[in-house]
């Protein structure tokens, strides 16, 4: 079992001079996270998606936690993939570079990009999303396998232009043929999709353990059947990282409390994004009693599903990011919920803490709940094992 932390990169009331703080509170989260036994780090790409993600630039603030640290991987998770938001051969410059500076920590995962905002921003052709992420994985583990590069296909064609040298894709990741491979996964088919593919699954957590164990025999099942022709590398990778929400305090009610607001916060944020017209999350729930709003919320989404064609569609994932039954509470409540990931298979549990109305203070203290307490025990059952 691994462990690893996720950043969004939220931010309630936004200002510029609190955007800047934010980014730098999260690589010192990084660092932090190392200093007490954390595995790695993930960082996610989104764009113009104010309050829910101010991680516009992944690969540069994953820059500035690899020249931070030594040890931990660092995780681009996820590329948006979509040829709008990414060239294929840039997504490959820039990940052979990240895996330099790192020396050779590099995870690279891949995305859509999940907002109608985002891709009217990028002029993402949306028929051609799924095309696009699958064919640039398998562009990024085919371009350093030889000196010179080319590729064609319906999608897209690179090759020089007549009379010029072939094109060799410069520098080359310490990791070869390439770093590990990963996909974002929120619904069931891109799980089943990432199996397919060869690669790991970055699941959408917030579904409780349930959920997380159907995504991970959905996975599974799903990786026992193919039968190797949509494999986009030689390198296999069936690997599963689930999102776990976490707060983590002496005071399990406190953590409990800090936990669903800022959850809160998070499903709002995005929720702002999800439709047409969404109100503004709302920034100033301290004192209420934001458990009971969001399994409330839950019951109200699916009850307007049933009329709304529109909402239907997102309901689920919606619904699940209104849940709060997570690793909130203090560290032997973290240690039961991971116990029970671990049961499920999965092979990293990715703490998501920092949302936008935890502090830095609040943050910083889960990141040393979890390394003084939760890892260790895991770590101390993995020796005993061996």
């Amino acid at each position: 079992m691994k462990f690893s932390m996720i950043f969004e990169a939220q931010l309630s009331n936004p200002t510029p001079e609190r955007e800047h703080q934010l980014i730098h509170d999260c690589i010192e989260q990084c660092v932090v996270a190392e200093e007490v036994g954390f595995d790695g780090v993930w960082a996610v790409e989104h764009h113009a998606l104010k309050r829910y993600c101010h991680m516009s630039a992944p690969e540069i603030f994953l820059t500035a936690v690899a020249a931070r640290t030594r040890r931990i991987r660092i995780g681009h998770g996820v590329v948006c993939m979509p040829f709008g938001y990414n060239h294929p051969v840039r997504v490959a410059e820039r990940a052979a570079m990240l895996d330099i500076v790192s020396n050779g920590r590099l995870n690279l995962g891949a995305g859509r990009g999940g907002t109608l905002q985002e891709r009217t921003l990028c002029q993402v052709d949306e028929e051609l999303m799924y095309a696009q992420v699958e064919e640039g994985l398998k562009i990024q583990s085919n371009i350093w396998r030889k000196d010179s590069f080319e590729w064609e296909s319906d999608l897209i064609t690179i090759k020089p232009a007549p009379g010029m040298p072939p094109h060799e894709i410069v520098p080359r990741p310490v990791q070869l043929p390439h770093p590990p491979l990963f996909m974002a996964c929120t619904n069931p088919e891109t799980v089943k999709r990432a199996a397919e593919y060869g690669v790991g699954a970055l699941i959408f957590g917030f579904g409780g353990l349930d959920s997380i164990r159907e995504q991970k025999e959905m996975y599974d099942e799903a990786a026992k059947a193919t039968d190797g022709s949509r494999f986009v590398s030689t390198e296999v990778n069936h690997y599963m990282s689930a999102l776990c929400p976490t707060v983590v305090m002496d005071d399990a009610d406190e953590a409990r409390r800090v936990g669903a607001r800022g959850q809160r916060y998070f499903a709002e944020s995005i929720g702002q994004w999800a439709r047409p017209n969404q109100p503004l999350p709302n920034e100033n729930t301290e004192g209420e009693d934001n458990y009971a709003y969001m399994k409330g919320m839950a019951d109200k989404i699916l009850e307007q599903a049933k009329s709304d064609p529109a909402l239907a569609a997102q309901a689920t994932i919606a619904v699940r990011s209104f849940n709060v039954d997570h690793a909130y509470g203090n560290a032997q409540d973290a240690i039961a919920y991971v116990e029970e990931m671990e049961k499920a298979g999965v092979d990293e549990v990715m703490c998501l803490i920092q949302m936008g109305t935890i502090t830095q203070e609040q943050c910083l203290h889960t990141i040393r709940q979890w390394g003084e307490h939760v890892i260790p025990h895991f770590r101390a059952k993995k020796k005993v094992a061996a």
